[in-house]
């Protein structure tokens, strides 16, 4: 969004494995993606950890799905996550949403307040994290897979959605 607010940047995230990395310390080490109109990958190669380079590379990625599977590989994990410190930067591992809404300021009229919900969080279990290992996110369905009343009245989602004729879409 047009917004960075360092809350949101703090509940919105898809995170292989987010922590104080220095891309820069190395020739060696990059960032890059590819978008192949299907699956969209991020792979962070050969990168180190911000004053403890001394403990190796980290070669991780995250490839984001067009049907919704998130993966996120990981290749090169030198030392345990749960060892990496979180004083100068969040060690997280996994995925969460939120939204931002402007409200006017009860004190100064002319301004607004920003109020952040985090209404989703899937925290993966750091330890779990190892050289040559992977997690796999499947999206579970929803009302937004449904194209037209009839799919959505007889669907067997749990959900209490329902199909509006003025608008064509779900509710």
């Amino acid at each position: 969004g047009d917004v960075i607010h360092r809350m949101l940047t703090a509940t919105q995230y898809i995170a292989p494995l987010m922590a104080n990395f220095n891309p820069s310390y190395s020739r060696n080490s990059t960032v890059q993606y590819l978008d192949n109109g299907t699956v969209f990958v991020v792979q962070w190669d050969k990168v180190y950890l911000q004053g403890k380079e001394d403990l190796g590379s980290f070669t991780f990625q995250a490839a984001l799905h067009s049907s919704g599977r998130i993966v996120f590989g990981y290749k090169e994990i030198p030392v345990p996550v749960l060892q990496i410190s979180a004083s100068q930067h969040p060690v997280k591992a996994g995925l969460s949403d939120a939204f931002m809404v402007l409200n006017p300021s009860p004190d100064v009229p002319e301004s607004r307040r920003r109020t952040i919900y985090e209404y989703h969080r899937v925290e993966l279990d750091t330890s779990r994290i190892t050289s040559l290992s992977a997690v796999e996110f499947t999206p579970l369905p929803t009302c937004l897979q449904h194209q037209s009343c009839e799919t959505c009245v007889s669907s067997e989602l749990t959900f209490n959605c329902s199909w509006c004729h003025v608008l064509q879409r779900y509710l």
